[in-house]
């Protein structure tokens, strides 16, 4: 209740797994608060989605999330979808080289071997390349206690063709950007705390991989037997009346403690508290008259456009497929940056015998691919996986689906970027997403259980400003 006693109402602008998971958990924390999600599409889900292709219907965004990271899991447990979640069908990866592909050293966390073994041996790199990346284990640990980029830790401990050709390709793919921009701290902090505490990248991941084997922390990834947009769909169910589709959120207004967000329509919603579930452009534009200063911050978050090529080969092309569950490409090497065996990682009788594969294209640096034609997409990932596997030079059908500005990038500075963002904002207007505090799924329903709990403590406060209960930091 708010303080004057009247039920509040909550305005959750973004329908996306953030903006979903929030309102969720408002909803379970105080069922009287009255909460409305706009989302501007005709569906809401973000980036979760399938698209058709063929007879299949095939994930257009993420395929799976970490089950390392419990929140996501709990949350599908939550709504009662908990026994539908699968593991991958395979596990392991490749490299992309101008060999051809390479198997991806195993029980290497972050792409980094733990055995010194595969540092010696491993056939994707130069000898002069494992020679130098083996010196991690001699070099000293740094000691300034700054922040600094992901590509400046990387070289400085395992040199540069490690760094580009092995690691690179796996860790900035799943930002889709550039390691020598991105914030080690914002990024895989485990780095360097593996630094800090082992001395070196080489025994960090030893000792991450003894850890692991001692927890027994089960398959890494997972995701609903049905895909992973079945996530925010049983979100939305769940949600009900309360999720407005069709409604794009123009403006908020603040004043004296209460806030009115506007409609496209013109139509207006009075609200004790507004979250912000957009990308953090969208988030600029809405903040602007609120909070300018936190506007040009959120305006400050620079994005990656990316895309997918779907393709759904033949019948019997299935085993043509590499064990694993697909392989990751240097930058610049090929017009795709990963590419997934999703009928190997994923199985289904849909698929029968035939081979679908995922291409991932576009990236920081490499987002012009993605103004081509959908054919010319389809016919270079077509060649250069024919190249590589023995697959037809075509597929019977395929899709592309373009993301842009999709992939927020955590360049240096980025914690510090994202205090001051939340400092700048006035009370009662909130912030979550993908900009922020991760970009994984399980990520994102974290901080939507913290977002929640902060805007259940605001809605506590007193006349004074003083909340009732021990204040939490949005």
């Amino acid at each position: 209740m708010t303080a004057n006693g009247d039920a509040p109402t909550v305005v959750v602008i973004g329908g996306g797994v953030s903006g979903l998971a929030t309102a969720y958990r408002l909803t379970k924390a105080d069922p009287s608060i009255d909460v409305v999600v706009l989302e501007a599409n005709d569906r809401p889900g973000g980036k979760l989605r399938s698209v058709q292709v063929g007879d299949l219907v095939l994930p257009s965004g993420a395929d799976s999330f970490l089950a390392r990271k419990p929140w996501a899991v709990q949350l599908c447990k939550e709504l009662g979808i908990g026994d539908e979640l699968v593991a991958p069908g395979a596990t392991g990866a490749h490299l992309w080289t101008e060999r051809g592909l390479v198997a991806m050293p195993k029980q290497a966390p972050f792409g980094i071997p733990g055995d010194i073994g595969q540092v010696f041996s491993w056939p994707g790199l130069s000898r002069a390349g494992r020679r130098r990346a083996a010196l991690d284990l001699l070099k000293k640990k740094r000691r300034d206690d700054s922040d600094e980029t992901l590509g400046s830790l990387l070289r400085r401990r395992l040199g540069g063709e490690a760094t580009d050709r092995a690691v690179a390709p796996l860790l900035a793919g799943l930002y889709a950007g550039d390691i020598d921009r991105l914030s080690v701290r914002a990024t895989f902090p485990d780095l360097e705390r593996w630094e800090s505490w082992q001395g070196s990248l080489i025994r960090g991941a030893q000792a991450a991989n003894r850890q692991s084997r001692k927890s027994d922390p089960g398959p890494m990834f997972v995701r609903p037997r049905d895909g992973v947009d079945r996530l925010t769909d049983a979100l939305a169910i769940d949600l009900g009346f309360r999720v407005r589709t069709h409604s794009f959120a123009s403006a908020i207004d603040a004043t004296d403690g209460r806030h009115r967000v506007t409609l496209g329509d013109e139509t207006t919603i009075d609200a004790d508290a507004v979250i912000v579930s957009v990308p953090a452009h969208e988030a600029s534009r809405l903040v602007e008259d609120p909070a300018p200063a936190a506007a040009a911050d959120l305006a400050g978050i620079a994005y990656a456009s990316t895309g997918v090529v779907l393709m759904v080969y033949a019948e019997g092309s299935q085993p043509s497929l590499p064990e694993g569950t697909g392989f990751v490409v240097p930058r610049g090497a090929a017009p795709m940056t990963a590419a997934t065996w999703l009928s190997s990682k994923w199985p289904s009788d849909a698929f029968g015998t035939r081979a679908v594969v995922r291409c991932y294209i576009g990236a920081v640096g490499e987002e012009d691919i993605l103004d081509a034609d959908d054919a010319d997409l389809i016919a270079a990932c077509a060649k250069h996986l024919a190249a590589l596997v023995r697959l037809p030079d075509m597929p019977e059908h395929a899709a592309v689906v373009r993301w842009p500005k999709a992939m927020p990038q955590y360049e240096l500075g980025h914690l510090d970027l994202v205090a001051r963002i939340r400092r700048s904002l006035p009370e009662g207007i909130f912030v979550v997403g993908q900009a922020y505090d991760g970009v994984g799924i399980p990520d994102c329903v974290r901080a939507a259980g913290e977002t929640a709990e902060a805007v259940v403590a605001h809605l506590q406060r007193d006349p004074a400003g003083l909340s009732n209960d021990e204040e939490t930091v949005r």
